[in-house]
C-alpha cells in the first residue's frame, strides 16, 4: 500500500473544492471570514474524502473492468484497508464538527449518513440519486451558513435551493446523455423510465425553479449589483436547460452542452453571491 494511493482514493481535488466551498458558505452569510471557520474545510474535506472512499469500495467490482488502475482494484490498497480508512475520514470529520455549533455538527452527521447510503443503494434508485446528489451540493452553503447560527443558514437558503434544483437539472441531463451506454451496461436511470424528452421538460422545470429561487434574497442587503448580476446567471441556467428540452435522443442532449451551460451557471450564482456578500 502506497501513501500516494491514499491520497489518490479520496480525489482530493473534489475534497479541497468541496472545503472551499463551505468557507464560501460563510463567506456568503457573514461578509467576512475568521480564522475559527477554516474547522468548516476541514471537515467537509474529510467527509467528502469519505464519501469518495467508500464510493470506490462499492464500485469495485464494476472498477475492476473499467477503472483498473484505481487504488482499490489494481491492489495498491486493500479492501479492508479502504474500509478501515473511510471510517478514519468519517469520524475525523465527525470529531472536527464536534468543534463547529450544533447546527454544524448536526448537518455533517446527516450528510454523512447520506454519503454512506449513496454508496451502498441510493445511487441505483433512479431519480433519488440525482436528489441525493443535488442535495449534498446545496448542503455545503448550509454548513458554511450555519456556523453563523440559525441566521447565517437562511441567508444561505436561496443559493443552496439554486444549487439544488440546478443541481438536479443537470443530473438527469447528465443521465439522459448516457442513456445508451447505461442501457449496454445493465444500469436503470430516470431518463430511461420516463423517456428523455420528459427527462428533459423536467430539468428544464427545476431551472425555473432554480431562477424562482434566486430571486428570494432581493431586499436592501443584495441592492442593485445582486439583481443585475443574478439576472444574468437566470438567463445561463434557463438557456442550459432550455438546450435539451427538446431533445429525444442520447446524442443530441450531448450535443446540445447543456449540462456544461448549466454547471457555468451554477458557478456564476456563486459568485454573485460571493461578491454581493462583501460590496
Amino acid at each position: 500500500m502506497s501513501a500516494s494511493a491514499f491520497v489518490r482514493i479520496t480525489r482530493p481535488h473534489n475534497a479541497v473544492v468541496a472545503g472551499l466551498t463551505a468557507l464560501l458558505g460563510y463567506l456568503i452569510a457573514t461578509g467576512t471570514l475568521t480564522p475559527p471557520s477554516l474547522l468548516l474545510a476541514v471537515v467537509v474535506v474529510l467527509i467528502t474524502a469519505g464519501g469518495n472512499v467508500i464510493n470506490d469500495i462499492y464500485d469495485v467490482e464494476i472498477d475492476r473492468i473499467n477503472r483498473p488502475d484505481r487504488p482499490i482494484p489494481s491492489g495498491e490498497i486493500s479492501l479492508s484497508g479502504a474500509k478501515m480508512y473511510t471510517v478514519a475520514l468519517f469520524a475525523g470529520g465527525i470529531a472536527f464538527a464536534t468543534l463547529t455549533t450544533a447546527l454544524c455538527l448536526a448537518i455533517a452527521l446527516i450528510n454523512s449518513v447520506i454519503l454512506v447510503a449513496y454508496a451502498i443503494w441510493l445511487k441505483r434508485i433512479p431519480g433519488l440519486g440525482n436528489v441525493a446528489v443535488a442535495y449534498l451540493a446545496a448542503s455545503v452553503f448550509l454548513f458554511g451558513g450555519a456556523f453563523a447560527g440559525i441566521g447565517g443558514l437562511v441567508q444561505n437558503i436561496s443559493l443552496a435551493a439554486i444549487t439544488f434544483l440546478a443541481t438536479v437539472a443537470r443530473e438527469v441531463l447528465k443521465d439522459a446523455e448516457d442513456v445508451d451506454g447505461d442501457a449496454a451496461g445493465g444500469a436503470r436511470t430516470l431518463p430511461m423510465i420516463i423517456g428523455i424528452r420528459r427527462a428533459g421538460m423536467l430539468a428544464f422545470a427545476c431551472a425555473c425553479g432554480a431562477v424562482l429561487a434566486s430571486i428570494l434574497p432581493v431586499g436592501d442587503w443584495w441592492g442593485p449589483f445582486y439583481l443585475t448580476a443574478i439576472a444574468v446567471v437566470d438567463i445561463v441556467i434557463l438557456f442550459g436547460a432550455s438546450r435539451g428540452l427538446w431533445c429525444t435522443t442520447s446524442d443530441c442532449v450531448r450535443g446540445s452542452g447543456a449540462t456544461s451551460i448549466l454547471r457555468t451557471g451554477m458557478f456564476a450564482a456563486l459568485a454573485v453571491f460571493a461578491v454581493a456578500a462583501v460590496i
